[in-house]
C-alpha cells in the first residue's frame, strides 16, 4: 500500500483531509483510504496493483459494472463530437422519455448535476406549489448536503429543526421536523398536529444513509394517505433506489406514486447527474414556463445522458433485472450462512440490488435506533479483514452496498470464501 500511503500524505495538504467527499476518508472504519486506478467488470484496482471485488460501485452508478463495454463506446462516441455545448441536445429529450416511460410518477422531468440539486430544487418547487413551508424528514435519510435537509434528529416522535452542520443558520431548519423512519404513528401525529403547513414530505423510500433499511408495510402507504389529507406533496429520493431495486424504481416496486421524485446514480452510469420530476401540474411551475427559478450550465450535457442511456438500456433489458437481484440474493443469504457457522452476531437486509450488513442479533433492522447500536467495532474489523482479503465493501457501518451485473458466480464465490475466513478473525 506504499503508493497510496504516498498519494494520501500528498492529498492532505492540498485538499481537506485528503478527499473530495467525508465518506471516503475511512474515518468510520479507521485507516487510511485506497486510491484506485481502474476497474473492469465486478473488480477495481488500486495504485499498488491489488486487486478487490467491488461493492461499492461508485456508491451505486455502476450498476453495469465498471468499464462496461458499449457503456464505454457510447461515451467515446458522444464525447467526439463535443463534451458540453450550454445548449440543448437531442440526448437530453431521449433520457427524459426513458425516464417518464420506466418512472411511474415522471410526467415531466427536469435534469440536473446532482443529486443534491435534485433534492434541493424539488423542494423549493413543491413550497412554491403549496404556497407552505413546513418540510418533514425522517432519521437516518440523507438527502444531499441542502441546508434544509442537513438537519440533526433528536430523542422524541417529533424534533423541530436542529442544524446538522455548523454554517447552518438556525432559520434555515426551522421549517424541517424530523420524525423516526418507519414509524406510520409518529407521521400521523405530526400531521395532526402540522398537516396544513407541510409543504411536503421527502424520504429515502428504502433507507441507504444509514446502511439499508427497506420500509415496513403501511409506511409509505400512511406518507401518501397523509401527504393526500392535508395536501402536502410526497416527494420520493430515488438517487439512490432509482434503477436500483426495480426497473420502475421503489416506487413501482412498493405500489406507491410521489409527487416528485428526484433521480440521480444509475441514470449517469458513473458520470455526475440529477434529475427531478413528478406531476405535469407541478413541473411547469419551473422557469422558464412557471416562476420557480432551478438553473444549471452543465444540466443534460451530451455525455452523461450517453453514459446513462446505455447504462438504462442494460439494466432494462428481459430478465436482467431479475438476474441482478437473484446474485444480490446469492450474496446475502451466503454471507449470513457463513456469519450463522462462525458464531457471529449479523442480520442482513435486501431490496433488489442493494444490500446492508448489521453486526446484532436485533433481527430486522427496521429503525435507525437499531442501527446506531449495533456492533461498529465487529463491523470494523470485517471491513478489514474483507479488505485484506481483496473485497472491496463500504467504509462506513451506515452505508449500503451494491451489486452490479457484473457481478459473476466467479467473483460471488471469492467473496464468500473471503467472508469465511473473515468471519473467523472477527
Amino acid at each position: 500500500m506504499q503508493r497510496t500511503h504516498e498519494l494520501f500524505q500528498q492529498a492532505q495538504e492540498l485538499i481537506p483531509g485528503g478527499v473530495n467527499s467525508p465518506v471516503r476518508a475511512f474515518k468510520g472504519v479507521g485507516g487510511e483510504p485506497i486510491f484506485f486506478e481502474r476497474g473492469e467488470g465486478p473488480y477495481v484496482w488500486d495504485v499498488d496493483g491489488k486487486r478487490y471485488v467491488d461493492y461499492v460501485c461508485s456508491w451505486g452508478p455502476l450498476v453495469a459494472g465498471h468499464a462496461e463495454p458499449d457503456v464505454l463506446r457510447r461515451v467515446q462516441e458522444t464525447a467526439a463530437k463535443g463534451l458540453s455545448f450550454g445548449a440543448p441536445v437531442e440526448l437530453e429529450i431521449e433520457m427524459a422519455r426513458t425516464l417518464c416511460r420506466h418512472v411511474p410518477s415522471l410526467e415531466m422531468v427536469r435534469l440536473v448535476n446532482s443529486g443534491t440539486e435534485a433534492t434541493m430544487s424539488a423542494l423549493r418547487l413543491a413550497r412554491a406549489h403549496t404556497r407552505r413551508d413546513k418540510i418533514v424528514k425522517f432519521q437516518g435519510c440523507y438527502h444531499g448536503h441542502v441546508d434544509a435537509l442537513l438537519v440533526q434528529a433528536g430523542s422524541g416522535a417529533l424534533t423541530l429543526g436542529v442544524p446538522g452542520s455548523p454554517g447552518i443558520p438556525q432559520a434555515v431548519v426551522a421549517e424541517t421536523l424530523t420524525l423516526p423512519y418507519n414509524d406510520a404513528d409518529a407521521v400521523e401525529q405530526c400531521f395532526d398536529q402540522h398537516g396544513s403547513e407541510i409543504a411536503a414530505v421527502i424520504v429515502e423510500p428504502v433507507a441507504g444513509n444509514m446502511n439499508c433499511v427497506p420500509p415496513v408495510p403501511g409506511f409509505l402507504e400512511k406518507l401518501r394517505e397523509q401527504c393526500d389529507r392535508s395536501g402536502a406533496l410526497l416527494i420520493f429520493d430515488e438517487v439512490m433506489t432509482g434503477f436500483r431495486v426495480g426497473v420502475q424504481c421503489a416506487q413501482g416496486r412498493f405500489g406507491i406514486t410521489p409527487d416528485l421524485t428526484c433521480l440521480g446514480k444509475v441514470i449517469g452510469g458513473g458520470m455526475p447527474v440529477g434529475a427531478f420530476g413528478g406531476r405535469r401540474d407541478i413541473m411547469e411551475g419551473l422557469a422558464p414556463v412557471g416562476g420557480v427559478y432551478q438553473a444549471g450550465t452543465l444540466s443534460g450535457n451530451p455525455v452523461t445522458m450517453a453514459a446513462g442511456l446505455a447504462t438504462l438500456e442494460k439494466i432494462a433489458a428481459p430478465g436482467a433485472f431479475e438476474r441482478l437481484e437473484a446474485t444480490t440474493t446469492q450474496l446475502v443469504e451466503g454471507l449470513q450462512q457463513r456469519a450463522d457457522a462462525a458464531g457471529v452476531k449479523m442480520t442482513t437486509n435486501q431490496c433488489g440490488s442493494m444490500f446492508g450488513l448489521f453486526f446484532t442479533d436485533d433481527a430486522p433492522v427496521t429503525r435507525f435506533e437499531q442501527v446506531k447500536a449495533c456492533d461498529l467495532d465487529a463491523f470494523n474489523r470485517f471491513f478489514h479483514a474483507m479488505l485484506e482479503e481483496g473485497v472491496y465493501l463500504a467504509p462506513a457501518a451506515f452505508e449500503a452496498g451494491f451489486v452490479s451485473l457484473a457481478h459473476d458466480a466467479q467473483a460471488i464465490e471469492e467473496t464468500l470464501a473471503a467472508a469465511e475466513r473473515a468471519f473467523a478473525r472477527v
